[in-house]
């Protein structure tokens, strides 16, 4: 019974990914030329949204549905870390046109040739999985 509610908020969520144009690849060209504020003020949006959501889990102390322990601490990994990796997000994203929510968004809704960029995201996660171990910390 869990499954099929991640499913339908999965569905719901592409539902409105594609409905506010979000997975769209011209509205994602308006973005990175600064020709629109239409992505900015989705991002914005889902940023002022998270930053609530956490307040709310941590202020009611809130657990996981599953239980167990959630853990809202920042990882200390270092800034060098996030620039390369905000760095690869960031081309690959411009590149695409489309991050990892919108790429299935748009499978979801016929556009195959999404499928060579899922293949691609995937092949660099498994890629990363190799190297992770041989990387700094």
């Amino acid at each position: 019974m869990r499954y099929l509610s991640y499913l339908a908020i999965g569905i719901f969520f592409g539902i409105v990914m594609f409905k506010s144009e979000a997975a769209s690849w011209f509205r994602i060209y308006e973005m990175f030329r600064f020709d629109s504020f239409h992505m900015y003020g989705i991002i914005g949006s889902a940023l002022v949204l998270g930053v609530i959501g956490i307040q709310v889990i941590k202020r009611n102390n809130i657990k996981p549905l599953g239980g167990g322990e959630m853990s809202l601490k920042p990882k200390e990994m270092g800034v060098p870390r996030y620039l390369i990796g905000g760095i690869i997000f960031g081309l690959g994203w411009a590149l695409s046109g489309a991050c990892p929510g919108p790429m299935y968004v748009l499978a979801g809704a016929g556009f195959p040739m999404i499928l060579i960029v899922i293949f691609g995201a995937l092949l660099g996660t498994f890629v990363y999985g190799l190297l992770r171990s041989k990387l700094p910390h």
